[in-house]
Order: C-alpha cells, then sequence, then structure tokens
C-alpha cells in the first residue's frame, strides 16, 4: 500500500535516529494509513486515507 493518504497527502518523512554520542543514521516516519469505504462524489469507493482524516471529519465512510 502506498504510504499516502488520498485526502490531505501526508506521505512519508525522514529523518536521523541520533545516539546518546550524536551518531546519526537514517530513519524514516509513515503515517497511519488506512483502507477503508468511502462516499466520494456520490460514489461508494475504496480510497487510502490517514487516521487523522478519519477522526476529523474529512472523509464520509460509507456503510
Amino acid at each position: 500500500m502506498a504510504n499516502l493518504c488520498e485526502i490531505c497527502s501526508k506521505s512519508q518523512t525522514t529523518g536521523s535516529n541520533v545516539s546518546h554520542s550524536h551518531l546519526k543514521t537514517k530513519r524514516t516516519w509513515k503515517p497511519n494509513i488506512q483502507r477503508v469505504k468511502a462516499v466520494v462524489n456520490g460514489e461508494t469507493k475504496r480510497v487510502n486515507t490517514c487516521t487523522r482524516c478519519l477522526r476529523s471529519g474529512k472523509v464520509q465512510r460509507a456503510i
């Protein structure tokens, strides 16, 4: 599954793990993406959306 929210375009970000001795290694943060049935333009579709969009009501789930 793609790590991209189809509603808000939230995607994976990168950064560094920093140890106590200040050594840095690359790491990624991935958004919590769920594949849900949602109503889009009056039709029921499966969309990849982040949990923030689900919780805030930007996505109307289909029954």
